[in-house]
């Protein structure tokens, strides 16, 4: 595990050194237009997103499963007048279990492809397929599946407001391993309002069906509000926040609440 940290420090580390040895944006950059940008999952922005989530209590009682999602941006000019938008996430994961150990490693790590027009009107929009890999390495978060599918987001930003929503579904394609299979719905509706100075307010639960699990379980429906801010730091540009949530619906043996910690490195263009 110490390895896998060690490798993903590395990768991160060149990254910020090859963007910073490129002109930088002024600190007295418009932060707040800078926010809006980044609550757009298909703006023209490339980014390095990382999650820090906590999740305790309900069936996991005093235990605590962490997750780590790593979740790199990339924007691509495609044809005239279109962008595609690549995002890739690499969940590393540390899992209690009833034993009283705890497993670790790399999750199932996903890629998310959206088109989108490079010159977008009042209604921003993206589509395109998403792909999840049979990548686990701890036992407890081995699928074996290879999945497909397909995915879209839709916003608009009015004044203060960046309102919107992204739905995509997994369905297995192959899957070598045992329950469970990689059969999954995810809806993140998302509610932004931007105060000014790079601060904002964020309603973004990610809702999900899991169509693999037994009847009952399918759903996770968490609520819950964050706070963020987009700021400028020894030149370079960075989004921090944190939220919290309660799943108001939730699994057999699932945990009940969860803390998040975000920070995003970002590399708008001049």
């Amino acid at each position: 595990m110490r390895r896998i940290y060690a490798s993903m420090i590395v990768a991160l580390s060149c990254a910020t050194s090859v963007y910073a040895q490129q002109p930088q944006p002024a600190a007295a950059a418009d932060v707040t237009a800078l926010a809006k940008q980044t609550q757009n999952p298909v703006g023209d922005l490339v980014s390095v997103p990382l999650q820090f989530n906590f999740n305790t209590a309900g069936d996991l009682e005093d235990a605590t499963l962490f997750n780590l999602n790593i979740q790199p941006v990339i924007p691509f000019r495609a044809a005239s007048g279109w962008n595609i938008i690549a995002r890739a996430i690499v969940p590393i994961d540390n899992v209690p279990a009833n034993d009283g150990v705890s497993y670790s490693g790399v999750g199932d790590i996903q890629l998310q492809l959206y088109a989108t027009a490079a010159k977008p009107g009042s209604l921003i929009w993206g589509v395109g397929p998403v792909f999840s890999f049979p990548t686990a390495t701890a036992f407890p978060l081995r699928s074996g599946t290879l999945a497909a599918g397909a995915a879209a987001v839709a916003l608009t930003m009015k004044g203060p407001w960046v309102i919107g929503g992204l739905v995509s579904q997994y369905w297995p394609v192959t899957d070598t391993g045992d329950e469970p299979e990689t059969n999954l719905f995810v809806f993140q509706p998302a509610i932004n309002y931007n105060f000014g100075g790079g601060w904002a307010m964020s309603f973004s639960p990610a809702i999900t069906a899991n169509w693999d699990a037994a009847s009952g379980d399918e759903w996770t429906v968490p609520l819950g509000l964050g706070v963020t801010r987009t700021t400028v730091f020894s030149g370079r540009p960075i989004n921090v926040g944190i939220q919290y949530f309660i799943n108001a619906v939730r699994p057999d043996g699932s945990a009940a609440r969860q803390l998040r910690f975000s920070m995003s490195l970002l590399y708008p263009k001049k």
